[in-house]
């Protein structure tokens, strides 16, 4: 992972951190549940960010590593992980 990628991703993630927190006291304060609700999509938003930007730096960097090395075994590794990573989310 990229150095600037990284506490760009920290930063996003203590962000979501603090968007659950305000969840969980809206539930303890008996919050509107659409308000809830609507938070609730705010956070999962921003977490499909946050995993958009760990699939775009894992391609360039991980798969890329693997594609420049020549290496066809770390080649498939790669490729195999993100489709059993593609399957799990689709289950």
């Amino acid at each position: 992972m990229k150095r600037e990628n990284k506490d760009r991703l920290l930063n996003r993630l203590n962000r979501i951190q603090g968007q659950v927190g305000g969840i969980a006291r809206m539930v303890e304060e008996d919050r509107y549940c659409i308000d809830v609700l609507t938070q609730i999509q705010a956070v999962r938003a921003a977490l499909g960010k946050v995993e958009t930007e760990m699939l775009r730096d894992h391609l360039g960097h991980c798969i890329e590593g693997a594609i420049v090395s020549g290496d066809r075994d770390e080649q498939r590794q790669k490729a195999a992980e993100l489709i059993q990573l593609l399957e799990r989310a689709t289950r």
